[in-house]
């Protein structure tokens, strides 16, 4: 897959402003990208749509399939009738960030009380497309709304902690849960309808204004997942349903100890017995909700570093071979040309390169990786080659502010060199340079076109806790900084077709 030359910005819709804690699916969204087309930006990044769990991380969600309830648009169900402004109330939530457990004990009785009422009759046109999306996503869903539903009734408890008998899905406990829990199961459906149409409504009216959307697939899913439970045949399981073996990466430039994801390791071999069709599935999915997806965790593909589950760190594993070309080739057999950008940062071998230059996916490459006093670093602009996608920083990464003024006085005086500026506006300068390289696509944090330190950071890898709550206020994103950003994206050649040159948007 070959990319334009554009640019774009790296934003989850959890930190879009709003007056419920949380950022969702309204008005906001729909004003980011005004915003972004304005600015002449061609892409919107976000993180995995799923509903998260523990930790409230996108990376661990309880579905590969579904949608955040969270981000559904309360002020949307009020304009279709569904709540009323008085059922909202005033809610005492902060504007900064995203306080997880406030929003859910908030806004899931809320969603609850919509479903009520479209369960009443408040909307026919509501019920009508909620039939009709249960029966088009039954492949995914029921197992899902199942899954949900039963966690519910024990209290969140993780699914190897159920009765023995639904844990395993015997076909009498599915059909008993599912009997005693129908109304509860049709709720679950219901919150993924709202997900889902209201999010296709956002990309649609992005796409009207020629913004893509990058979505973003972890490699692996969460142990506690409706896709674990429902499919155990497909992961390395003990008899009682425990993980045998799981994720991370080795010591690496996050950790010292590496890092330990816990997730459960996929068998591949039964993967390929069935020709891949899970996954052939998931990324169909994806890409039914995104115009384009990075594959999270690429080099995984290759080999995957497998960590003993009763280890306390990720230093004692193993690289085994993963599925490798296998699965692109039935991927790309079932769905065409793959709109995939391929993360693949950390320890990348020959072999990992092969597998993506095969199927002509671009790689990334972060800035902030570049600085280490070695002219061959493959992360300085002037080793690139067309084909890739860089970033001042990821998600995981600092904010260039935060990274900036967290190196010693040697390092930074080492990137200003590069930079050829003083470091007196260090965001801007190394967002100048990944617009400037030869990359196809330039994407930078929303942090770092505010200029913003590391109080606006999105996640510390190995943090616990605190993580994913970011949020801006709306009075951030001026017309002004749109103009200048247009300037910059027009002047390095990464702009839609306009007849406006950069001297005549200068003198605008």
């Amino acid at each position: 897959m070959r990319l334009p030359r554009s640019s774009g910005i790296l934003l989850h819709p959890t930190s879009l402003p709003g007056r419920w804690g949380i950022g969702d699916l309204g008005a906001e969204a729909f004003k980011f990208i005004d915003f972004l087309s304005d600015a002449g930006q061609s892409l919107w990044q976000i993180l995995p749509l799923g509903p998260t769990g523990y930790g409230d991380s996108p990376y661990q969600c309880f579905s590969a399939f579904a949608g955040n309830p969270l981000l559904v648009s309360l002020d949307r169900l009020i304009e279709d009738g569904l709540l009323t402004e008085r059922d909202l109330g005033m809610p005492d939530l902060p504007q900064d960030r995203v306080d997880y457990g406030a929003v859910i004990e908030f806004k899931l009785p809320l969603l609850q009380l919509s479903f009520e009422r479209l369960q009443s009759g408040a909307s026919s046109a509501h019920a009508t497309a909620f039939s009709e999306f249960c029966a088009a996503q039954a492949g995914w869903l029921d197992d899902y709304a199942l899954f949900m539903a039963i966690k519910q009734e024990h209290s969140g408890a993780s699914w190897n902690l159920w009765e023995r008998d639904i844990a395993t899905r015997q076909p009498e406990a599915l059909e008993r849960w599912s009997h005693a829990l129908a109304r509860q199961v049709t709720l679950q459906k219901y919150l993924q309808y709202l997900f889902f149409s209201q999010w296709h409504q956002v990309k649609a009216y992005a796409n009207e204004r020629g913004i893509r959307i990058v979505g973003d697939a972890p490699i692996f899913v969460a142990y506690d997942s409706a896709d674990v439970w429902a499919n155990s045949r497909l992961f390395y399981l003990d008899e009682q349903g425990r993980p045998t073996v799981v994720a991370g990466v080795p010591p690496d430039y996050f950790s010292a100890t590496g890092q330990l994801w816990g997730n459960p390791l996929y068998r591949w071999d039964q993967m390929a017995e069935t020709g891949y069709a899970w996954w052939i599935d998931r990324v169909k999915m994806t890409l039914g909700a995104v115009d384009m997806v990075r594959l999270d965790h690429f080099r995984g593909f290759e080999a995957y570093w497998e960590v003993p589950a009763d280890e306390e760190t990720a230093i004692n594993g193993r690289w085994v071979p993963g599925p490798g070309a296998a699965l692109f080739t039935a991927l790309e057999r079932a769905l065409g040309d793959l709109p995939i950008i391929a993360e693949d940062l950390g320890v990348i071998t020959p072999q990992v390169e092969a597998l993506r230059d095969q199927f002509h996916l671009p790689g990334m490459k972060v800035l902030q990786f570049a600085f280490d006093d070695d002219a061959r670093n493959p992360y300085l602009p002037h080793n690139y080659s067309r084909d890739c996608v860089v970033y001042t920083g990821t998600h995981d990464n600092d904010t260039t502010l935060g990274w900036f003024w967290s190196l010693d006085h040697a390092e930074r005086e080492a990137v200003c060199c590069y930079l050829g500026r003083d470091g007196s506006d260090l965001a801007w300068d190394l967002w100048r340079l990944d617009l400037a390289s030869v990359a196809d696509v330039s994407i930078v944090p929303l942090q770092d076109v505010l200029r913003l330190g590391t109080a606006a950071r999105q996640n510390t890898p190995g943090q616990a806790s605190g993580n994913w709550s970011w949020r801006f206020r709306a009075e951030a994103l001026t017309p002004e900084l749109a103009r200048g950003i247009h300037l910059l994206t027009t002047t390095y050649g990464r702009a839609p077709v306009s007849e406006e040159s950069p001297a005549t948007l200068a003198r605008g």
